[in-house]
């Protein structure tokens, strides 16, 4: 939704009985162009912070196994739905607080879909993780099978809405009749993301299993060798990957109003490739990822056909790639032999 004002797009012109206001049709189309680029540029905003919470967590399991979750976004389609089950039974209309339901339904989501990042961990890595590097890759996508399925089987297959908890809009004004509506379920959206990456990254960096998990992706064995229990810090990266992928699914039925038991596997498949475009393993580097991918999908969007929306995101990827084959932020790694 944007709103265009002609604030600004009239041009006085001298004609033979004096001076005459005229639209300047050059100027209502730049502000046009701008309101449409300023608005799509939000709405990205919102899409891309929903694309690094999960995309952190491929990143975080990348980086100290060398492994990727595709179960991961079925985690996220659970934490949505394990929302939604908590505000329904709170009752949305039943006058409680606004930050009382929504705490409530963040912190269930969280707790909930903890565990099951453990028991992906517990089951479908750890007895693996001495085999071939395909195994854990086929049980993985086993699991992401098996939690679509058990999701469908429990709540059906259909969408299900979800209850509109924060309503209303805020119009911004950006100068030469350009004005943006930003809706603030999505101002939330970027506001919760952002004290999470800032959280997330003073945790990794000052806090004993930050340390421990930056020692553990920098070299496992030596970690292992001087005492740090690596299957801690494993389940742990699965845990928090979770946890902030669940954060992701209860807030987009903020702005969406419907769930299903696929809407996991579309946001997951986007959330791994913002995690590549910034660099897989790079905490930065997947909230950079997910950002540009979420302007990237809303621009094209805004601009072309909806269904190019997507040949734009992977294009995007694909040139970076040839440029930069580790990501924008990623690391090479040099064997020396």
């Amino acid at each position: 939704m944007h709103r265009t004002s002609d604030a600004g797009c009239f041009v006085l012109l001298a004609t033979g009985n004096g001076l005459r206001v005229q639209r300047d049709p050059k100027l209502i189309y730049m502000n046009e162009f701008l309101t449409q680029f300023a608005q799509q540029a939000v709405n990205g905003l919102t899409l891309g912070a929903i694309y690094a919470l999960i995309a952190i967590g491929y990143s975080m399991v990348y980086g100290i196994i060398g492994m990727i979750n595709f179960a991961h976004g079925e985690i996220y389609m659970i934490g949505a739905y394990v929302g939604l089950v908590t505000l329904t039974a709170l009752g949305t209309s039943a006058g409680h607080p606004l930050p009382l339901v929504l705490g409530a339904a963040l912190t269930v989501s969280v707790v909930v879909t903890g565990v099951y990042g453990f028991a992906i961990e517990r089951i479908a890595y750890r007895p693996l993780r001495g085999g071939p590097r395909l195994v854990p890759l086929i049980s993985a996508i086993g699991m992401s099978i098996f939690l679509q399925n058990y999701v469908q089987i429990g709540q059906g297959a259909r969408d299900v809405s979800v209850p509109v908890l924060i309503a209303g809009a805020f119009d911004m004004h950006l100068g030469s009749g350009v004005e943006v509506t930003v809706p603030y379920a999505r101002m939330l959206i970027v506001a919760v993301t952002l004290v999470l990456m800032i959280a997330l990254t003073l945790y990794i960096a000052h806090s004993r299993m930050g340390r421990a998990c930056r020692a553990c992706a920098e070299d496992m064995n030596m970690a292992n060798l001087l005492g740090i229990d690596t299957n801690r810090v494993i389940s742990f990266t699965f845990v928090l990957g979770a946890m902030l992928a669940a954060v992701g699914g209860v807030l987009i039925g903020l702005t969406t109003g419907k769930l299903n038991p696929y809407i996991g596997f579309v946001a997951g498949i986007k959330a791994f490739t913002a995690a590549v475009l910034g660099g897989i393993g790079s905490i930065p580097g997947a909230m950079l990822g997910g950002v540009l991918l979420g302007l990237a999908e809303t621009l094209a969007s805004g601009y072309m056909p909806a269904e190019y929306k997507d040949v734009v995101a992977f294009g995007l990827l694909v040139l970076i790639l040839l440029f930069r084959p580790t990501g924008l932020l990623g690391k090479s790694d040099i064997e020396k032999v």
